[in-house]
């Protein structure tokens, strides 16, 4: 009985640290996949911080918001527009898991009926250095499109050089 305990105070103690106000009571299959969310997306914090200290970034953003509140997709590519960090929710929303993503370009999403004039928009944002906001007919993995919202934006470092963009991204009607 005093191992549940013990679960129960680091269970509460690890929830209390996150900014998560609601944890799921039907069931124990539940919990587990709610507890499987979280880790992944704790594990994507740690490796974005991880990504934005080695590259000296001078861009903060609340990664914690965007991925437990907002639950965005967040993909980081390098000045070159090669993935280089992709979150763990990517595979719900177009059944790419990360590892299948990085080294790839974001094109990889894109199809024959993605709009030519929207891409011309993100491809001039990208080009000026700008922040970007756009919905785009993107491409699952099986092939069935989705209509993606994204928001992107450059990352200069402390030295103010370009090198990465960040897109917040999530499944819109």
């Amino acid at each position: 009985m005093k191992e549940i305990k013990d679960y129960d105070i680091a269970a509460n103690r690890f929830y209390s640290s996150l900014d998560i106000k609601s944890l799921p009571l039907n069931s124990w299959d539940f919990y587990a996949t709610f507890f499987d969310k979280v880790c992944h997306a704790s594990n994507d914090v740690f490796m974005l911080q991880n990504l934005a200290k080695s590259n000296k970034w001078s861009y903060n953003e609340n990664f914690e918001e965007e991925l437990f509140q907002k639950e965005h997709v967040i993909l980081i590519t390098d000045a070159k527009l090669t993935i280089v960090h992709a979150t763990q929710n990517m595979l719900h929303m177009n059944g790419y898991t990360p590892e299948e993503v990085l080294g790839k370009k974001p094109k990889m999403f894109q199809g024959i009926h993605t709009s030519k004039e929207t891409l011309k928009n993100i491809g001039e944002a990208v080009k000026n250095k700008k922040t970007f906001e756009a919905v785009v007919l993107n491409y699952r993995k099986d092939g069935s499109t989705y209509k993606c919202w994204i928001k992107g934006e450059p990352i200069l470092n402390t030295s103010g050089e370009l090198v990465n963009f960040i897109a917040y991204e999530r499944e819109v009607a």
